[in-house]
């Protein structure tokens, strides 16, 4: 069997789609985007058909490596990104080629279902009580939500209390065991940070998010010093080796790798494996389409640190089209009492819809985020 065709997508709200077809008719598909560079990224993944072309889909490990190791320069973002969305592909169609889900090809899973969190507030957070009672009220057990607004790296505390009082309100209408993640979003910087992680403490968070970025990462120490609340990060970390750095660091107890920028299943099994050994948990990060999502549950499924998995429908981000508009077997992610089934079908686990791919990529989208500014007209931190 060999690879026949390589074909990139762009698709709404702001995602971009691999397709590699064997030339004995399989297909795979996989999420290859870095939000806001789609463009970039999947012109990646066209100049590295040259390796692809020809290649046995089966050898992942092998095609992996000459991805990664092949070329001079290495890691980041969107080197990373078209890798994971090859990787995503080629794992597709090696699980069909099995009639097997993923997971199987991993070991077999340790888990039955995956717990599974709901975004709610949106970029700027309000009414986010009623949101997370609204979400408690559909089943979920656990929310996420930004911290703030944009803050310098000395504020007043007014904002600090516009935070309290909006997560007090989740507390009180969720009840004490509801779980609530506060993510900082990389907004916050480390004086503000530990004051503010320290003040969370009342309410007790599931987790906080990205308190400082992962750029600061010796800071997780001093920030898991003046509190008591789990510290999340990891998702614009790009390599196992960016992640070796992070648990030497210490200070963070659940990473959150992308599986769309991090390399893919094949690099994310074995970040998975790598925080085990330090009895740091695994929470993968999502906000993106069902692919993504799909590669993240056949990690999930096999990593015994996999606590909860991220998920975006209903996602302030998604505007014209959501995750399930994609997905042809959609009743396999549906979610009850706050889990996920893990992917039955061979493969991923998810029925591409490509007629609306294909329709999608006829007007690619251009998607970028917002560019926010203080008071004082200085660049703030999205």
């Amino acid at each position: 069997m060999k690879i026949a065709e390589v074909n990139t997508y762009f698709v709404r709200p702001r995602w971009g789609f691999v397709e590699i077809i064997t030339d004995e008719g399989i297909s795979g598909w996989g999420e290859a985007v870095l939000e806001g560079h789609a463009a970039t990224v999947l012109a990646c993944v066209q100049e590295m058909k040259d390796y692809l072309m020809g290649a046995d889909p089966r050898k992942i490990e092998d095609i992996w490596t000459v991805l990664y190791r092949a070329g001079f320069y290495r890691g980041g973002g969107v080197l990373m990104s078209a890798i994971s969305g090859i990787d995503q592909a080629l794992w597709d169609i090696k699980g069909k080629y099995f009639n097997a889900p993923v997971y199987e090809l991993l070991g077999g899973s340790c888990h039955d279902k995956m717990r599974v969190y709901s975004w709610i507030g949106g970029d700027r957070p309000s009414d986010v009580g009623a949101a997370a009672l609204e979400k408690k009220n559909a089943g979920f057990t656990a929310i996420k939500m930004n911290a703030t607004e944009e803050l310098q790296m000395i504020d007043s505390y007014d904002k600090i209390d516009a935070v309290l009082e909006r997560v007090a309100a989740i507390r009180e209408a969720c009840g004490k065991y509801f779980g609530i993640a506060i993510d900082f979003h990389g907004r916050v910087h480390k004086p503000m940070a530990k004051v503010l992680a320290k003040k969370l403490e009342e309410f007790d968070p599931m987790f906080i998010e990205e308190p400082v970025l992962c750029e600061n990462m010796e800071n997780f120490r001093e920030i898991a010093a003046a509190c008591n609340v789990p510290i999340a990060t990891g998702e614009r970390l790009f390599s196992k080796w960016d992640f070796k750095r992070l648990l030497e660091a210490g200070g963070v107890d659940i990473i959150q790798p992308d599986l769309s920028h991090a390399g893919g299943i094949t690099e994310v099994k074995k970040i998975a494996a790598m925080a085990e050994a330090y009895d740091v948990a695994l929470a993968p990060h999502c906000p993106l389409g069902p692919i993504a999502l799909a590669s993240c549950l056949n990690v999930d499924a096999v990593s015994y640190n996999a606590v909860i998995q991220e998920q975006s429908i209903g996602i302030h981000y998604n505007v014209g089209k959501s995750v399930l508009d994609y997905v042809k077997n959609q009743e396999d992610f549906k979610f009850t009492d706050g889990f996920v089934q893990l992917p039955q079908l061979p493969g991923l686990g998810v029925e591409v819809n490509r007629e609306l791919v294909l329709e999608e990529n006829r007007t690619p989208h251009n998607w970028k985020n917002p560019v926010w500014r203080h008071a004082d007209g200085s660049v703030a931190e999205w």
